[in-house]
């Protein structure tokens, strides 16, 4: 579904990825696991199009992407939900849900809405507050309900546990498998590698913009180099 080969990109004269290979099949939730640095937002970044590669190729369902526009990318399916959340703190809930739909027409906006309602019933019971008065773990629905509008048949997750409670961070992990359990295919950037593991299918291991290693979830799990490095065991 996904395919990318040997990738280079960065910010001005900075290069950050160093040739990134990797592949994500229809129906997987493919974990993207290193350290600050290492390159997984920028690779899902320019997945996107928010980021032009200097080198290397993109193709999503057989399509070359990466020269894309953003908007273009998402029309086709793929979506990402930006570290931090990226939420408009003055739109109400529902207007920002909404957002994530703009270029669909109404009845089918609001079957989804159902749809997300139903994986967020908070989100239906908050529809008429302001985002930026959401708790953290709020936002971090909204963030993801809002992606889910769009209808994604790949959606990238970024960081989506950063900054919560921990009694909250196995929720939004629940949260991503049941949207893999709804057939769609994930790629989840996280640096709560147990976490991200015991749910994904596969991983790759990126250290200074380089894939280092890959395998299973259960095969990286069990792996001593990442367990000492990434797993603190």
């Amino acid at each position: 579904m996904l395919e990318i080969e040997g990738l280079h990109a960065g910010y001005g004269d900075l290069e950050v990825l160093h040739g990134v290979s990797l592949r994500v099949s229809e129906g997987e939730v493919v974990a993207l696991i290193g350290a600050n640095g290492a390159g997984k937002t920028t690779t899902i970044r320019t997945v996107s199009g928010l980021m032009r590669p200097a080198k290397g190729t993109i193709h999503y369902e057989g399509n070359p992407i990466h020269t894309w526009r953003p908007r273009r990318i998402v029309e086709q399916g793929l979506v990402q939900v930006a570290e931090g959340r990226k939420l408009f703190p003055g739109l109400t809930v529902a207007e920002n849900l909404a957002m994530g739909a703009y270029r669909r027409g109404r009845p089918e906006q609001a079957d989804t809405l159902a749809e997300v309602i139903e994986l967020f019933p908070r989100l239906g019971e908050r529809k008429s507050q302001e985002a930026g008065t959401l708790s953290g773990g709020e936002q971090q629905m909204l963030a993801i309900g809002r992606a889910l509008m769009a209808r994604p048949r790949l959606l990238m997750l970024d960081e989506p546990s950063l900054g919560l409670a921990p009694m909250l961070v196995a929720d939004i992990f629940d949260v991503v498998h049941d949207i893999s359990e709804r057939g769609v295919t994930v790629v989840l950037v996280e640096q709560n590698a147990v976490h991200a593991l015991q749910i994904c299918d596969r991983g790759y291991v990126l250290e200074s913009g380089r894939v280092v290693m890959e395998g299973t979830g259960e095969e990286l799990l069990g792996n001593d180099r990442v367990r000492s490095a990434y797993l603190g065991m």
